[in-house]
């Protein structure tokens, strides 16, 4: 018995496979001619890899942005270089004739008896025990808040979210007033004490808490007859540590840069920060025995943004250590 052979061309033979799903149901397969790659279409797309999206505008965007940002800090630059004439008669955002930045920068802490010098340390103290001590209010409180449970929770967490959004200024008068009845005003308490409330720092250790310090730690160092205080101060504050520095920092900045407050509050020179201080340099630029100073104004100002950077370069490892340890998760 013989069987009759049909040959066709390899190239062009297609194969019906049928197979069956899942489902049961059966499903029909063509086969590629021989000698086709099949997956050839896909490797160049593959080998490729994604390619990076371009935005013209937002390029464009960030360009300005970041002018933005730096031109206040290189007219500072420029013009600290400056002497007085110069400065008043040369283009804003060049240098001058001379170089005189060390010259101003002697002037600056030796005009009027050395007051600058008073000034920068009356702001080191007020940042060092408000901002400091802010840090310190906010982080054990925000820790209590986020670790225990008390009657009226709910209550002090409404509290917080509204003085977080009543601005500063709207309460300087009001505690103007509260301190000029028990005689705090012209001293240096008059500035230390409302530094050391602090709501959206506490809210912020508050948050970053609830998840940063877990209360398997908690309970597990309270079996080995930790206190409170000793798990506190011994391990959650470990645990705490990038959010203390990011509150820290607000808290810098904004004392090292309070000015309001200590206009309406000290009447003294010897207590002025710098930023008051400053300002009354500027003045002396107005009135019948006008004496402008607008050289040493602008150095001053370039002296005062100094501590604030390399407060932000020490403590930047922390910080971003502290921005990053939420988007991993085991």
């Amino acid at each position: 018995m013989s069987a009759v052979e049909t040959h066709t061309p390899a190239a062009t033979v297609t194969e019906a496979v049928t197979t069956r799903g899942r489902g049961g149901a059966g499903r029909t397969r063509a086969s590629r001619p021989n000698g086709t790659n099949g997956t050839s279409g896909r490797t160049g797309a593959k080998g490729r890899g994604p390619r990076a999206r371009k935005s013209t505008l937002l390029l464009v965007v960030m360009i300005v942005i970041t002018v933005y940002s730096l031109l206040p800090l290189f007219y500072l630059v420029v013009n600290a270089t400056k002497s007085q004439d110069d400065l008043l008669s040369t283009f804003g955002l060049w240098f001058g004739n001379g170089f005189s930045l060390f010259q101003n920068i002697g002037e600056t802490l030796t005009y009027d008896g050395g007051i600058y010098l008073r000034w920068l340390a009356n702001t080191v103290l007020y940042v060092v025990v408000g901002a400091g001590g802010a840090t310190l209010l906010a982080t054990i409180a925000g820790y209590g808040m986020a670790k225990f449970r008390f009657p009226g929770r709910r209550a002090v967490f409404a509290v917080v979210l509204g003085a977080i959004a009543i601005p500063g200024t709207a309460l300087a008068v009001p505690t103007f007033l509260l301190f000029s009845s028990v005689g705090l005003t012209n001293t240096p308490w008059a500035i230390i004490l409302p530094s050391l409330i602090s709501p959206f720092g506490m809210y912020l250790i508050w948050t970053y808490a609830i998840d940063a310090v877990p209360m398997e730690v908690i309970e597990a160092a309270r079996m080995d007859g930790a206190g409170e205080f000793r798990i506190f101060f011994t391990i959650a504050l470990r645990l705490l540590a990038p959010g203390v520095v990011t509150v820290l920092l607000f808290a810098v900045v904004a004392t090292w840069n309070n000015y309001f407050l200590p206009l309406i509050m000290l009447s003294d020179p010897n207590l002025y920060p710098l930023t008051v201080g400053l300002n009354q340099w500027s003045a002396q630029a107005q009135g019948v025995s006008a004496h402008p100073i607008y050289n040493l104004v602008i150095t001053g100002s370039l002296l005062t943004i100094v501590p604030i950077v390399v407060a932000f370069l020490f403590l930047q490892r922390s910080w971003q250590s502290g921005l990053a340890a939420g988007s991993v998760k085991a």
